[in-house]
């Protein structure tokens, strides 16, 4: 390195944000991913042996992933290389790829390759680093925000560890906030500033375990705030209400959240708790949430949980997906509201959803069984002749508008696909087919 690149590294250090002037340098500096790097943990025992494998890590943003590969950078031994694959490209890995073999070659080194946002790469970008990370040329460590058994190649995943990162504890994110205050060194302490406990305790809960987002908010109160008569800058809670103007939702249409979210509300219709539902309901909403997607699942719902025990979900439900798109929001969330908190109390019953999960299966099995021939089309030309209709009793010439007959195919004779419960509506159901049944037999 020449004077002018110390110079501008130098630089860039002390002028970076203050979420990176900040990151932990060494593991004891880490905080909340004690499930991971604690003592007695794999990922710490690796970091201070030197032993790191190819890992991924896998978490929400502000978490430490990136933190935990810089750790790593510091206390290795081997050669360190990190891309972002935002703006990398294949030849920006062919160039790694070169370098760590001559690495390899002249001084027996391993690389380390880090690749922040590795699940931006397409799958034949993925598929490039894998006979390298096979024969370990690079050892590889991703970060990625997305679950990546989802968008990770399986060939990678096989050879790596996934750790997950859990949002950040509200107390750690207090006793960073603390340091970024008033740490002279790496923090703001030159400022002079204060925080309240107040405006450090709602800047804690607000960030929600994100410690960049916390950091960043402090950063901007300090940097905004004139000083008061006594020289200092007070950070007041209505000086970090205004630095974060509304509570930051972690919620990605595409990414892990949004599943976690959905499945959170459909759970909570079909676990009969509409408080629940509501309130998932608005978290999609909140945070942008398509409304006719928000529609969709509860149509399902109100067919697969509901179905039989209540028919009137249905109808409520797709209603209210109709109106949603007519009317929009904000008042799209009023008729969302009434259409989940109506399938949520409604009685539920899966019979209808099993039904068909038996009859496909079987289907699956038997294949195309023969149609009783009374049943099949007696009206189109040469029907006749073959005896299609012969036998086949009609059933409004019948007490009760039902006769016995054999509907299935004769190798299902007896078989039973749907079976009515006894909640809601299909107890009246189940009553009415049992005397229907009961009573053709003493006919």
């Amino acid at each position: 390195m020449d004077l002018f690149e110390y110079m501008r590294s130098t630089n860039m250090e002390k002028e970076s944000p203050l979420a990176a002037r900040m990151r932990p340098r060494t593991l004891d500096e880490v905080v909340g991913q004690e499930h991971i790097i604690g003592k007695d943990k794999l990922l710490y025992r690796a970091i201070q042996a030197d032993k790191i494998s190819s890992v991924i890590f896998y978490g929400p943003p502000g978490t430490g992933k990136t933190t935990l590969a810089k750790v790593i950078a510091n206390t290795t031994s081997a050669e360190f290389t990190q891309i972002n694959a935002t703006v990398a490209g294949k030849k920006d890995m062919e160039e790694v790829v070169a370098k760590a073999k001559d690495v390899q070659g002249m001084y027996g080194k391993r690389t380390i390759l880090f690749i922040d946002e590795i699940h931006r790469f397409n799958k034949s970008q993925q598929d490039y680093l894998l006979p390298f990370v096979e024969d370990g040329t690079v050892i590889l460590i991703g970060a990625t925000t997305e679950n990546p058994y989802f968008e990770v190649n399986g060939a990678l995943i096989s050879r790596s560890i996934i750790f997950e990162l859990k949002p950040i504890p509200k107390e750690a994110v207090k006793e960073l906030l603390k340091k970024a205050v008033y740490d002279e060194e790496r923090g703001m302490g030159s400022y002079q500033a204060e925080i309240d406990e107040e405006a450090l305790e709602f800047l804690a809960d607000i960030s929600g375990g994100d410690a960049r987002h916390a950091l960043n908010a402090i950063e901007l109160g300090i940097m905004t705030t004139e000083r008061s008569a006594d020289g200092k800058i007070h950070i007041t809670l209505e000086v970090a209400q205004e630095c974060i103007q509304k509570r930051a939702v972690r919620y990605d249409k595409n990414g892990d959240n949004h599943y976690d979210t959905i499945s959170a509300f459909i759970k909570s219709m079909r676990g009969s708790d509409p408080d629940a539902a509501v309130y998932y309901l608005a978290r999609m909403l909140y945070a942008g949430e398509s409304v006719t997607f928000i529609a969709r699942r509860i149509m399902i719902c109100a067919s697969e949980d509901v179905g039989n025990a209540d028919p009137q979900a249905l109808v409520v439900a797709t209603n209210a997906s109709l109106a949603v798109e007519r009317v929009g929001m904000p008042e799209a969330q009023i008729i969302l509201s009434q259409a989940a908190a109506y399938v949520a109390c409604a009685p539920k019953s899966n019979a209808s959803c099993v039904a068909i999960d038996r009859a496909m299966a079987e289907v699956a099995k038997s294949g195309n069984l023969p149609i009783p021939t009374h049943l099949q089309d007696a009206h189109y030309k040469g029907a006749a002749k073959l005896g299609h209709g012969i036998g086949y009793k009609y059933a409004h010439d019948y007490p009760n508008h039902y006769v016995e007959q054999q509907y299935l195919p004769y190798e299902l004779k007896g078989n039973e696909f749907y079976e009515p419960t006894g909640n809601g509506y299909e107890q009246k159901i189940r009553e009415h087919m049992s005397r229907l049944k009961k009573e053709a037999r003493h006919e």
